[in-house]
Order: structure tokens, then C-alpha cells, then sequence
């Protein structure tokens, strides 16, 4: 009957054993008991808990132990009830210390592992110590005395399995080593009482495993969602702060860290410096070849980056084709990291069976004195990247003395802008455009200038790049337009009247539609009026570009192409732009000299002769160079040669000098009335330029 409660008592704390609810082979036991099949994730969570719970557990046992060696005092051999007590006790208070003095350390999952595992083998032992002593006792003392060694017992395992939940092997060792000779003892005794408190013992004992168990598979469960979610939070974070395209941080990711290295250097006073890079003709790529290319390039790019190295370096997709870069050097190592990205990006791009190339312009900033905050920092970097692609395309700018001058000087004038009576400052020049073949004017172009109370007369690059940066662009161009309008009006019927259009006017929807309802207003008819636009507002943002002069070719208006040859526009957008004009960029005009600029300039003429595009050619300053532009098939020019540009009323004056100068030469010149014909309505065939 004894040897079959006890099978059975062993047999069913066996089956108890697996959480899982299935039966456990012998090595899958082992492994279980061991440890080793643990997640990282329990471990942690198990050791935290233990950080709680088994110090009060020691406390437990060394109170308990204390209470039970005062009783049997002189009723047992000294050493009994001093000397084993007063070890055990010592055990349990050192561990219960160690316990205590290392809860705010932190803990890897390999080393909380081996610290469970230790623990699991010491409360072992330390039972085994404890219900040795224990059942010594029973030998000494009266009723009384045995009834307190049970309870004590009793108690210690009890507190054992309430203290090593989240432990449950220590919990399950601790029971059977406690409970199994516990059992043995008394329903060996033949006492009846002591049978019954082993059988209520047993009962209670399997009880509480139960509860245990149940309790230990929800806090696995606990951990293991707990687990999941911080994962799914960590990567819905990782998502968050990683470009999608390219897997390199993404602009959120760039500014996290540049707010907490910025932190960081400003308290450690080490050195920071922050790159922006922008890429060069990436946009014509992505016009030609489609957006597919485009993405494979930035990609392609995106590895040749993570080639880069540097002190703990950041580099990060900002957006587009502009990426930045954080590093914690001084300026000189930043420039010769920056100097070997861009390197790298001048390094053809091979993209299927496309060979492309790019290139990159960069601009660097460095944490100095008069950086505020990190956002002044990005600032002067972006600042002196486009200084970069406006004057060293390709190259590295760091920001400098000079550069803050510049901008403080572009605040003070956008301040200005802002608070300036528009229609009162802001005037028209005229400068001509004249047939070389007739010595007739053909048209004016309207040039803005401002003469502001405060700056005096401001160059028209700054104001107008002010007003773009600054927002104020399309309050800018309609009272130019207006003005321009009103000039149009008071001129010869056979001159035109030529108006400069932003990057920012072209892409503008609602700038576009208050041009096209002002000159339906301004009663001027629209095939006297010409609107040029550059190439590089072009390329900005092509489709919007081509839809505003869509737009304004259906109103009747001319449309040309402003400084052509210093953008990076493409035949084929020439084929797709319904322009009808051409205006050669100025920096041509040296090339009259030599060989190959003259070749050049042939064949671009040639060029909008195929496609009936009347070629304008600008800064034109000598007889030279009039006289080779003629040879090689030009007629229409603009520049200093023939006038500089000039108010209305000086126009007025320049026109009619002219003409009666004319007059005066050449009896049979062709009179205002025939310059009609000198300067098409529309790119028309070579008959209508001859009949000019």
C-alpha cells in the first residue's frame, strides 16, 4: 500500500511535469530540466521574476528553520539545534543577498541561463539539507515537537512552489526531494495521524503543482505574445525608419539620429559633420528611361554608399535622388569621405544592358560655434549643396564664414521682399531682339528689376531666387506680368513682347491659370506675346512643365526655351515640347572663335532648322561675332551689340533713332511695317524664313 502511493504519487508529479500537454520523451526531459529549450526571451523574464521571489523564499526558510530549532532546543543534541540550523540559515542568508545586491544588473539571456540553472541546483541541495535536518528532529521531542517538524515542512514546500513558479524545474526538484522522503517516513510509521497528514500533504502537494503549471504555461504564454508584439514592434519601427527602395534609413531615421548626436557632440564636445547629396542628371535619366530604371539606379546607388566607411557613419535616403550622411569626424575627414562618394557616384551605372552616368554634388556642415540647434546644421549643409550644383556640379562645398554672409544678406533681402510695395518697386527693362538679316526689331524682352527704398537696385538672380525659396514667386510674376502686358499694349504692333517665366510659375497650376485669365483680361493679342522658360525648369518637373506650355500654346502665346545648352534636357523632350522658339545660351557666344564652337553652333542651328524652331542666339557683344552667327545660317540676336536693356521710354527713343537711322542708310531698307515679316508668328517652314 506504501510503495503503491508513493509509485503513484511519482508517476502522476512525472505526468504534471509536461507543460506542454504531451508526453516527454527521456531526453526531451532532460533538456526541459536542463534549460535548454528555453527561449531567450522566458529566460529573461524568469530570472526577473526569481529577482522578486527567491529572496523572499530564503527568508521563508531561515525564519522557518529558526522557529523549529527553538523548539526542539533541549530536547535535541546541541550541535542539532545550533550548529546545522545556524549553517543552513547562513546558506540561505548568503544567497538571499546575492540575490539582492545584483537585481539591478543587467543580464544577457546566456548568463541568465546559467544563473537559473545554478539556482535550480542549489535549492536542490539546500532541500536536501533541510529535510535531512528536519526528519533528524522527529526523532527527538514529543507530539508537539513532531507536529512542528511537519508543518515545517510542509510549509517549505509550500513556499517552495509559491516562490519557483516561474521556475518550475527548481519547483518540481524541490517537491520530490522534500516530498518523497517526507512521504516514505510516515506512511512508514504506522502511525494512522501521520498517514493521514502524508495523504493530505500529497493531495495538497499535487494541488498546488497544478496550479503552479497552469500559472507557469500563462506566463510562458505571457512572454512568448509579449515577445512577438515587441518583435512586430521592432520591425514595424525598423519599417518606419528604413526606406522602402533602397534599405537605407530613411529621412525620420536621418533626423532621430542627427537630433541625438547632435545632443550628444554638443555635451562631449567631439566633433559632428552632416552631408547632403544630391545626384546629378538623375532626373533625365528617369524622364527617358522610366521610373522602373529609376529605382534600379537608386538601388544601384544605395549599395555603392554602403560601400562608404566612416567614424560610426549614417548615411540615409532623405527622398528622391537626395541622400545625407552623419559622421563623427571634423570637416577634413568629412571632405574626404564626401570626396569618395561622389567618386564613386561619377563611376558609371550598368543597369541591364543601360550604361548610365550620373555623378553627385554634395555639401558638408560641420558642428561648429554658431550652430544652434541641428536643424541649423542640416540648413548650411543643404545651403552649400546647391552652391555646389550651381557652381562646382559634381563637386564638395563646405559651409564657410563667406557662406553664412550669404545668408544672412538672402534673410535680410527676403525680409525686405516680403515687406516691399511690389507694384511700386518692381520695374521693367527692355532689351531688343533684332533680325540681323533686316537690321529690324522683331521683339523686347522684359527683364524685372526692383529698386527697393531700403537695399537700393537688387540684381535680379537674387530676388528672384529669393522670391522662389521664399514662396513669393507667383505674387511676384503676376505684377511683373501685369506690367509687361501693359507695355505690350503701348508697343508697335509688329513687336513682340517676350516674359521670363520661373521653374516655379511652370509647375504651378494656379500661377498658370491666373497668366492665361490676365492676358485673356489685358485685351493684348496673344500671338504678339512670347513666354520663355530655361531648361532647368523644364527638367524639374517635366510633365507639369509640358502641360503649362500646352497650356499656353492653345492661348495662341509663343514659347521659348531659354538659355538652351546649359540644361540637361534631351531630344527627345525637345520633340515632346511644343515650343516654337530657341534662345542660345550666352556661354556659346566665345565659341564664334574656334573651330569646334562654331562646328557646335552649326549644329544646333541645324537642329531647330529640322524641327521649324526659330534659334535665337543671346549675348551676341561684336561685329565678329554677328557676322559668324550670319555665316552660319543665324538671324535673330540679342545683346549689348545692339542694346542694352532699357526703360520704355528710353526703348521709345532707341526705336526711333533707329529707324529714322535706318531710313537715312538705306532708302530701301524695310520699313516698321515689314518687320512683321522678319519675325514668324509660329516656328514656321524655311519658305515663310526666306520670305522674311
Amino acid at each position: 500500500m506504501r510503495l503503491r502511493e508513493i509509485n503513484s504519487f511519482v508517476s502522476w508529479l512525472g505526468a504534471r511535469i509536461d507543460v506542454s500537454r504531451r508526453a516527454m520523451k527521456p531526453r526531451e526531459l532532460v533538456d526541459w530540466f536542463g534549460l535548454r529549450e528555453a527561449a531567450p526571451e522566458l529566460v529573461l523574464a524568469q530570472f526577473a521574476e526569481l529577482h522578486r521571489q527567491v529572496p523572499l523564499l530564503y527568508a521563508l526558510l531561515a525564519v522557518n528553520s529558526l522557529a523549529v530549532a527553538y523548539t526542539h532546543h533541549g530536547f535535541a543534541p546541541f550541535w542539532m539545534t545550533v550548529l546545522v540550523p545556524s549553517a543552513l540559515v547562513a546558506a540561505s542568508l548568503v544567497r538571499l543577498g546575492v540575490w539582492i545586491v545584483r537585481r539591478h544588473k543587467v543580464w544577457d539571456a546566456t548568463a541568465a541561463r546559467a544563473e537559473l540553472r545554478k539556482t535550480h541546483l542549489l535549492a536542490a541541495l539546500l532541500s536536501i539539507g533541510y529535510v535531512s535536518w528536519a526528519l533528524s528532529l522527529n526523532s527527538y521531542g514529543g507530539p508537539d515537537e513532531h507536529a512542528h517538524v511537519a508543518i515545517f515542512i510542509a510549509i517549505t514546500v509550500i513556499g517552495c512552489i509559491l516562490c519557483l513558479t516561474n521556475l518550475p524545474q527548481a519547483a518540481l526538484s524541490v517537491t520530490v526531494v522534500v516530498t518523497t522522503p517526507y512521504l516514505i517516513y510516515y506512511l512508514w510509521t504506522g502511525n494512522l495521524v501521520f498517514k493521514a497528514v502524508g495523504l493530505n500533504m500529497l493531495l495538497v502537494t499535487a494541488v498546488m503543482i497544478q496550479v503552479m503549471l497552469n500559472n507557469f504555461a500563462g506566463f510562458r504564454q505571457l512572454v512568448t505574445s509579449k515577445g512577438i508584439t515587441e518583435r512586430l514592434s521592432r520591425d514595424n519601427l525598423r519599417m518606419a525608419h528604413t526606406d522602402a527602395l533602397t534599405g537605407l534609413p530613411n529621412r525620420r531615421s536621418f533626423f532621430d539620429g542627427l537630433n541625438e548626436r547632435f545632443d550628444e557632440a554638443v555635451k562631449s564636445a567631439s566633433p559632428l559633420a552632416l552631408g547632403v547629396i544630391d545626384l546629378d542628371h538623375f532626373k533625365p535619366v528617369n524622364d527617358t528611361y522610366g521610373h522602373v530604371v529609376g529605382d534600379r539606379l537608386l538601388e544601384a546607388v544605395a549599395e555603392r554608399l554602403r560601400e562608404v566607411s566612416g567614424p560610426n557613419l549614417l548615411m540615409a535616403r532623405l527622398g528622391g535622388d537626395e541622400f545625407a550622411f552623419l559622421v563623427d569626424c571634423d570637416t577634413g575627414e568629412a571632405l574626404d569621405l564626401a570626396r569618395r562618394t561622389c567618386a564613386l557616384m561619377a563611376e558609371p551605372f550598368r543597369i541591364d544592358n543601360l550604361t548610365l552616368v550620373i555623378g553627385a554634388s554634395c555639401g558638408i556642415a560641420s558642428l561648429t560655434e554658431g550652430v544652434v540647434d541641428p536643424h541649423a546644421m542640416f540648413d548650411r549643409a543643404d545651403y552649400v549643396l546647391y552652391t555646389s550644383k550651381a557652381s562646382n556640379r559634381g563637386g564638395v562645398t563646405v559651409y564657410s564664414a563667406d557662406h553664412e554672409t550669404k545668408i544672412m544678406s538672402a534673410k535680410a533681402l527676403e525680409a525686405t521682399l516680403r515687406a516691399a510695395d511690389l507694384d511700386a518697386e518692381m520695374h521693367l527693362s527692355l532689351q531688343p531682339i533684332v533680325n540681323g538679316r533686316h537690321g529690324t526689331v522683331a521683339a523686347v524682352e522684359a527683364l524685372a528689376r526692383w529698386t527697393s527704398p531700403i537695399l537700393g537696385n537688387v540684381p535680379p538672380d537674387s530676388f528672384i531666387a529669393v522670391a522662389e525659396r521664399s514662396g513669393l514667386m507667383h505674387d511676384l510674376t503676376l505684377v511683373l506680368l501685369k506690367k509687361a502686358l501693359g507695355i505690350a499694349a503701348r508697343l508697335p504692333g509688329e513687336i513682340k513682347l517676350s516674359f521670363n517665366l520661373s521653374a516655379h510659375d511652370i509647375t504651378s497650376p494656379p500661377t498658370m491659370l491666373a497668366i492665361v485669365a490676365m492676358v485673356q483680361r489685358s485685351g493684348v493679342d496673344a500671338t504678339r506675346l512670347i513666354f520663355e522658360v530655361t531648361e532647368t525648369a523644364v527638367i524639374r518637373d517635366f510633365n507639369a512643365a509640358e502641360h503649362s506650355i500646352r497650356l499656353l500654346r492653345s492661348l495662341g502665346c509663343h514659347v521659348a526655351l531659354d538659355d538652351f545648352g546649359t540644361g540637361y534636357s534631351s531630344l527627345s523632350h525637345l520633340h515632346r515640347l511644343p515650343i516654337d522658339r530657341v534662345k542660345i545660351d550666352r556661354s556659346f557666344m566665345p565659341g564664334c572663335n574656334s573651330e569646334t564652337g562654331r562646328n557646335l553652333l552649326r549644329s544646333v542651328r541645324a537642329l531647330c532648322t529640322s524641327m521649324e524652331i526659330v534659334c535665337i542666339a543671346e549675348g551676341v557683344e561684336t561685329d565678329s561675332q554677328v557676322s559668324i552667327l550670319r555665316q552660319l545660317g543665324y538671324e535673330f540676336f540679342q545683346g549689348y551689340h545692339y542694346a542694352r536693356p532699357m526703360p520704355f521710354e528710353a526703348l521709345e527713343e532707341w526705336l526711333a533713332a533707329r529707324e529714322a537711322a535706318a531710313e537715312t542708310r538705306l532708302a530701301s531698307g524695310p520699313t516698321r511695317a515689314q518687320t512683321a515679316a522678319a519675325w514668324p508668328d509660329c516656328a514656321g517652314s524655311t519658305e515663310r524664313q526666306s520670305e522674311a
